[in-house]
């Protein structure tokens, strides 16, 4: 019998294969009795990595962590040598997708400048930006960018996709390469950031990436806050020259007094680009299928590699 943490009834996820016996464990200090046999957990959303990291060192029997979330860096730091991890790719593709629009579109047309005037009762009329005729840059070109480029079809904007390695356009949409990056963000009047938090992107988005965007570009930052340099976008922003959207910071969560809070040219959410209702249904169900394929010894998806995706 293989034992599994589930963060919810296995009902919610349309049953469990046979040869499963699932406990649940929704993140919090009381473990289920069954620490000693699990071999598969799924780490609850809002679970801290620290404290999911305890636990999971607590498991002799751990094989498989499972994620809710598309992004894996903050547990990787606290894996059991030798245990897998998996995320939970796609479950939350189609909020982030719509979050880098509706970000690139409120910025542009300067959506949070009239919510202040509506709150304060103020009709303030002003002429801002169509996002028509936009260059638009996706930095990070996998299935979230591609939903991004979906969702931006008939906005007549010209997409541009750069992603770790180049891509030639008989296998699909031409991708460029990070050795292209410098020639191309000068081109941008909006580049989306969607590259997985990993060694090689920290601090990514430096002094010398914001130099090289055009006057009035406007930075959408939909992966994570580490991978941009914050002081280097503060100076940017300060100085008026660029526009940012950030789902992510560098802290995170924002603490009070921040200078981002204050920042010219930002649009600020607090990292709810993949927070919908439905993300939960969808991760749910790849957690099943993954389920099925552990019990029946087939390869598992979305496995983490040493890379950090």
């Amino acid at each position: 019998m293989t034992r599994v943490w589930l963060p919810d009834l296995p009902e919610a996820f349309g049953g469990i294969p046979d040869g499963v016996s699932a406990d649940v464990w929704e993140g919090g200090e009381q473990l289920p009795d069954s620490a000693a046999a699990v071999e598969f957990v799924v780490v609850p959303f809002g679970v801290a990595a620290e404290r999911a990291g305890r636990v999971l060192s607590g498991l002799p029997s751990l094989k498989v962590v499972q994620l809710m979330s598309a992004g894996a860096d903050h547990i990787r730091p606290y894996l059991p040598p030798g245990v897998t991890l998996c995320n939970a790719r796609g479950a939350h593709t189609p909020a982030t997708a719509e979050w880098a629009v509706g970000a690139m579109i409120a910025a542009l047309r300067q959506f949070p400048r009239f919510a202040v005037a509506q709150h304060e009762g103020r009709w303030d009329s002003a002429y801002t930006e169509s996002v028509f005729g936009k260059h638009v840059l996706i930095v990070g070109y996998g299935s979230i960018g591609e939903a991004v480029e979906r969702r931006l079809a008939g906005w007549e904007v010209t997409v541009e996709r750069l992603a770790r390695t180049a891509r030639p356009p008989a296998d699909g949409p031409a991708v460029l390469g990070m050795e292209d990056l410098s020639a191309a963000l000068p081109r941008a009047d909006v580049v989306v950031i969607l590259v997985p938090a990993v060694d090689d992107t920290q601090n990514m988005v430096d002094a010398k990436f914001l130099a090289a965007m055009k006057d009035g570009a406007l930075l959408v930052n939909a992966a994570r806050g580490t991978i941009v340099d914050t002081e280097a976008l503060l100076a940017e922003l300060s100085s008026g020259r660029l526009r940012a959207a950030l789902d992510v910071t560098a802290p995170e969560p924002l603490p009070p007094g921040h200078p981002l809070w204050s920042a010219p040219g930002l649009l600020l959410t607090p990292h709810v680009g993949g927070a919908v209702r439905q993300a939960r249904d969808r991760a749910y169900q790849i957690i099943a299928a993954q389920l099925a394929r552990y019990v029946a010894g087939e390869p598992l998806a979305n496995v983490i590699g040493q890379r950090g995706y």
